[in-house]
């Protein structure tokens, strides 16, 4: 349980399931059941999560707590706590398992799951949901939107504007076009497939490195990453985070991408090593990048700030208020179903 400053996926089985599941609405009442489940909340969720939960559960809010007080709080709150809602930043990892010995349910509020310890829930026979479907086309038209404000130079073209170098010194330099650039993705999973679909509409060629190839498909296979970087102008990272993928996209990988070739980052920072994305960046090994996350989120390497080939956003990928409220419903009725004894909507475990 690291104090933290507030994507290969397991899934459940079709079987696992809920065939119809019934849409989550704030307007019900909720069940008896739930009244008396005691939910943890990880982190500052948006309004509407956490005034459900407090309406409907016995809300503990850990995030309220310094970190360095977790453990007290747990202690005092240990035998209350059945669920637990986390995030992308701090979910359940083994120490916070152990620490909550009536823990039921972890709720996943992302669709990764690299901040949830699934071998300890298995061992403790705990169930796990996550957020799958409702965020991919926020990411994927993210991915899009960062590789062309990366190729144009979007970003600076405003500060251009604003700073009124326009006036003093005339038009702006000249960009690379995105349309008809080759896309290489890393995981043709859901966002990895949406991001191909956007891409194509600007007659974009497709390749794609996975753990296999994907026989549904015609886009173009390789079983290597460093063969896909050769071989694209814009590298996006859209797997989950695993030991296998961490740090996937490496000092070999960015050299092969090249000069010329971009990078885009809507995975999992730890994708991406990032000392070596700096030095690429800084030595011109590497023509440009868009991250949306980061290896040690919120830090930021501050050498990346000065550079006008690279876009940087704070983690925004599903933070759309659509998208936010849809997640935090899927939370919000696994947790009913879970109380109510009734098959989870999105299972992973």
């Amino acid at each position: 349980m690291k104090p933290t400053k507030c994507r290969v996926e397991e899934r459940g089985t079709e079987d696992d399931r809920n065939p119809n599941p019934k849409p989550f609405s704030s307007l019900t009442t909720p069940p008896p059941a739930m009244e008396s489940l005691g939910v943890l909340l990880t982190f500052p969720a948006n309004s509407y999560l956490e005034e459900e939960l407090s309406k409907r559960c016995k809300l503990f809010r850990l995030w309220e707590t310094p970190p360095e007080n977790w453990r007290q709080f747990l202690r005092a709150n240990a035998g209350s706590i059945r669920a637990l809602v986390g995030n992308s930043t701090v979910g359940a990892d083994a120490e916070m398992i152990d620490a909550l010995p009536a823990l039921e349910i972890v709720a996943s509020f992302s669709v990764g799951l690299d901040k949830v310890d699934l071998a300890k829930c298995r061992e403790r026979r705990i169930r796990v949901t996550n957020t799958p479907d409702v965020l991919t086309d926020d990411v994927a038209d993210l991915a899009i939107g960062l590789a062309i404000a990366t190729m144009r130079r979007i970003c600076e073209a405003d500060r251009y504007v604003r700073s009124g170098a326009w006036n003093a010194k005339g038009d702006y330099k000249l960009t690379s076009k995105f349309s008809g650039k080759t896309i290489g993705i890393i995981g043709l999973g859901r966002i990895g497939l949406a991001i191909a679909k956007r891409a194509e509409a600007f007659d974009c060629p497709i390749s794609y490195y996975s753990r296999s190839e994907k026989p549904q498909t015609n886009y173009k296979y390789y079983s290597s990453v460093v063969d896909l970087a050769a071989n694209c102008h814009i590298l996006i990272v859209a797997c989950a985070l695993t030991e296998e993928t961490r740090h996937i996209v490496n000092r070999e990988v960015m050299d092969a991408l090249g000069p010329k070739g971009v990078l885009v980052n809507i995975g999992r920072g730890p994708h991406v090593d990032e000392a070596e994305l700096v030095s690429a960046l800084i030595e011109g090994r590497l023509g440009g990048a868009a991250l949306d996350v980061f290896e040690h989120e919120p830090h930021v390497p501050e050498q990346l700030f000065g550079l006008e080939n690279v876009v940087l956003v704070p983690h925004v990928g599903s933070a759309t208020w659509e998208t936010r409220k849809e997640m935090a419903d899927l939370v919000l009725g696994n947790l009913e179903a879970h109380a109510t004894n009734k098959p989870l909507l999105t299972p992973v475990l």
